[in-house]
């Protein structure tokens, strides 16, 4: 016989084998015993928790002919056909690739013929999610009232898909996520069947990379035997095999960014790349890391949330104590958005680097926490005497670039300016607010100027606000007519777009405060 994976060989058979999903499983069996069946149910969770097990479970239970405290026997002759998959009874559906009215248009006509055999028909749709709206009106009136012998189990990883209509006819049952110590505990009975020898730290770090899934913690522990096979498989080797890194490295990486050296930790993350280490998964682990000296720092008694030994959890106390909370937070943001940024990244490695620079230099980020540092740094400086000398060098530098750059002349003003733009000024945010949204949004901040042939000038930031307009003809139209209707004349309007390098004062007149100016005159 071929060799089967092990998450389809250790696939549950009743509910009491079962792992993670207490709260459902309990309340599955109660309505068996009490002949209280729903017609509909919905199971919904991330994957690898157990939704379509649990579907064919209940399959079994309601259709089995000797039932044992709302389990399966597993014994019976309808328990066999559906553990083979060979009962008409159970007919599951993969809705990603079934997904149009003509599919669940059969089904229908097929809900009217009763049961060769056994008790209910039971139809398990996977992935419910993805039906067309078409499919979901066409199997509306079916989920609602079907006949007495049929039973619709739908499963998905994206509830938030489905149409109110279908939701509002299911028992709704939402899978969690299955705990690390839960996955760990399975693990190693499943290794003690196997006859395979897994260090404990081993099975631990499989049970924390699978992130709630028991599937993906099979499919991961299946790959490491496999490289490995015949050895007794330890932690080094799940790590070579799934391209993680031991966690000192991260004591180490976290000292070199505590102490600015750019070069140490950029010469960390080469030994890393090297040793052949995946970047997606070491940004990852190290993320978490630092969210667990931000646990450590937070709160006393917090190390039963975090899966870590006594020796482990010591060391990361000690590393703890090398930043304060804010800059842990810091590099934590730094790297939660590199994480995201990596999944489209081609050049993953710079990116990296690119996120522990600014790791090691603060001064080079603008944000509150990043500004935080940027004084902290400064002063530190003070306090050690080591500020002078650089003050006095960047001031020096300082005064030099003032006396080399040419001093700015004011854009000189109009002769005269029309009045309908006068009255498109005095009036601009009646104007602005007449746009409605999202135009209101992207005219936030807008300056108003002169330009040739006395256009009306709209300065807006350059990038998002003004390709709105500048890029989308119909925007600019609708602007036009705005302004145009409020003062009842036809202006020439044209937006113009503002560098970030550009100061508006120093490049067009701002009408708002020279039409301000002739008002108060009067």
């Amino acid at each position: 016989m071929s060799y089967q994976a092990l998450y389809r060989k250790f696939r549950p058979d009743t509910f009491e084998d079962v792992k993670g999903q207490e709260h459902i499983v309990t309340t599955l069996q109660n309505q068996i015993k009490s002949e209280r069946i729903g017609h509909a149910y919905l199971f919904c969770g991330t994957r690898g928790t157990g939704k379509t097990t649990i579907a064919k479970i209940l399959a079994k239970a309601v259709n089995c002919e000797n039932p044992v405290d709302g389990n399966p026997c597993g014994e019976c002759k309808m328990c066999r056909a559906i553990a083979a998959g060979a009962s008409m009874n159970v007919i599951e559906i993969d809705a990603a690739s079934n997904n149009g009215v003509d599919n669940i248009r059969e089904i229908v006509d097929e809900v009217s013929f009763s049961p060769a055999e056994g008790k209910f028909k039971v139809y398990i749709i996977d992935e419910v999610h993805m039906l067309s709206i078409g499919a979901f009106n066409a199997l509306l009136k079916t989920l609602e009232e079907p006949p007495s012998y049929v039973i619709f189990i739908l499963a998905t990883t994206e509830s938030h898909k489905i149409p109110i209509t279908i939701l509002s006819r299911c028992q709704r049952y939402d899978f969690k996520r299955i705990s690390i110590e839960t996955i760990a505990d399975r693990l190693r009975d499943l290794m003690v069947q196997e006859n395979v020898d897994v260090e404990e730290k081993a099975v631990r770090y499989v049970a924390k990379a699978a992130d709630g899934s028991m599937r993906d913690a099979l499919s991961l522990l299946d790959q490491c035997i496999a490289f490995h096979y015949g050895e007794k498989l330890t932690y080094d080797m799940v790590l070579d095999v799934l391209g993680a890194v031991d966690s000192a490295v991260f004591g180490r990486m976290l000292r070199v960014i505590v102490d600015k050296d750019v070069l140490g930790a950029i010469k960390l993350l080469e030994e890393v790349i090297y040793q052949g280490r995946e970047l997606t998964q070491f940004v990852t682990d190290f993320t978490w890391y630092l969210r667990n000296l931000l646990l450590l720092k937070s709160s006393d008694g917090i190390e039963d949330i975090i899966d870590a030994s006594s020796d482990s959890l010591a060391l990361m106390k000690e590393e703890a104590e090398l930043a304060d909370s804010n800059t842990i937070m810091r590099y934590i943001r730094i790297f939660s958005e590199l994480s995201g940024q990596l999944k489209y990244a081609t050049a993953k490695r710079i990116m990296v680097e690119m996120a522990i620079i600014k790791l090691c230099r603060p001064a080079m980020e603008i944000k509150n926490d990043a500004l935080l540092e940027r004084i902290r740094d400064l002063e530190e400086k003070l306090e050690s005497g080591n500020f002078v000398s650089g003050t006095a060098m960047g001031a020096s530098n300082v005064s030099q670039q003032i006396k080399s750059e040419p001093v700015q002349t004011k854009v000189p003003l109009p002769k005269a300016i029309p009045e309908d733009v006068q009255e498109v000024v005095k009036r601009w945010g009646e104007i602005v607010h007449r746009t409605g949204q999202p135009m209101q949004t992207y005219l936030a901040g807008a300056k108003l100027s002169l330009g040739g042939d006395n256009r009306l000038l709209i300065v807006v930031a350059d990038g998002l606000k003004s390709d709105y307009f500048l890029k989308h003809e119909d925007n600019m139209q609708y602007l036009k007519n705005c302004i145009c209707q409020a003062v009842e004349k036809e202006i020439e309007v044209e937006v113009k777009p503002l560098q970030k390098q550009q100061n508006f004062e120093a490049t067009y007149v701002d009408l708002s405060q020279v039409i301000h100016m002739d008002i108060e005159v009067e």
